[in-house]
């Protein structure tokens, strides 16, 4: 790992982490779908062949490669977390196919003890962005970023209940992410969690459905969803998902036991 200084920004603000193309088929797409938790019969189209619709946060595993890239080239180490998550769609992911992604660092915050680092990807299909923030990297004298956005005052307009259940960390890390956190008990430990934890892509990518639901939308017609990750989850948990829809969308909070888990969100359906 590089020093840290104020030279850590411009060191890798901007850095180009390289192209991939990722080749998936239904198959893919429907293990993704069932992962999440999405329901074989009230999804159907969503997990079976069939007239088969693919879940625009299908692309979040495609391109799970890139912040991997920028771990792998020392920029954080094992302790960094998964800070937010930004995902815009272009257009529907096709049923199978291959789609070509390119990744760049676009900013690095010093929010004092950390450093966030923001790595965009881009493609024809979407365009989505990883906030990593990693501990003992900051105070390099940089700019501290944006402020987490402030939580709706009023009372809710819509609320659901998001079941994630207690082989999900262990199916989902089939879509892509191995990290040992989400199956290990050694490895969670050392996290000092309890279990091995949920994927936070996955919880997102679960409320997502559950906000589909909620809002009367088809959930493959998502075309902006964010979230800032604020605890983890275990599998099994109950989450208490709650929304405020206005003209563009909706706000979202995600509480477990009134506990946030994620925080910040916002979502849009429609159509690209």
């Amino acid at each position: 790992m590089d020093q840290q200084g104020p030279e850590l920004a411009s060191r890798w603000r901007g850095r180009d982490l390289g192209s991939r193309t990722v080749s998936y088929d239904q198959r893919d797409a429907i293990l993704y779908a069932l992962a999440v938790g999405a329901h074989p019969i009230d999804d159907l189209d969503l997990v079976f062949e069939r007239e088969l619709r693919v879940l625009p946060t299908f692309a979040l595993a495609l391109a799970q490669w890139a912040p991997d890239v920028l771990a792998d080239q020392g920029a954080f180490g094992t302790g960094a977390l998964h800070g937010a998550q930004r995902l815009t769609v272009h257009r529907p992911l096709p049923p199978h196919g291959e789609v070509t992604c390119s990744a760049t660092v676009t900013d690095v915050w010093d929010k004092g003890g950390a450093a966030v680092f923001e790595v965009a990807v881009d493609s024809a299909y979407f365009h989505a962005v990883w906030s990593v923030f990693a501990p003992g990297r900051g105070g390099f004298g940089g700019e501290r970023g944006p402020g987490r956005p402030t939580a709706p005052q009023s009372d809710p307009t819509h609320r659901a209940r998001h079941e994630t259940f207690p082989a999900q960390a262990a199916l989902y890390r089939l879509t892509g992410d191995r990290h040992l956190i989400h199956v290990d008990p050694a490895a969670a430990a050392a996290i000092r969690q309890p279990r091995p934890i949920l994927h936070g892509l996955c919880t997102l990518a679960g409320t997502a459905l559950r906000l589909a639901d909620a809002l009367g939308a088809h959930p493959a017609d998502l075309t902006e969803l964010h979230g800032r990750f604020a605890a983890p989850v275990l599998p099994g948990d109950t989450l208490d998902v709650s929304a405020w829809e206005d003209g563009n969308g909706a706000a979202f909070e995600v509480a477990r036991k009134g506990e946030p888990v994620l925080a910040g969100g916002r979502v849009r359906f429609g159509q690209p």
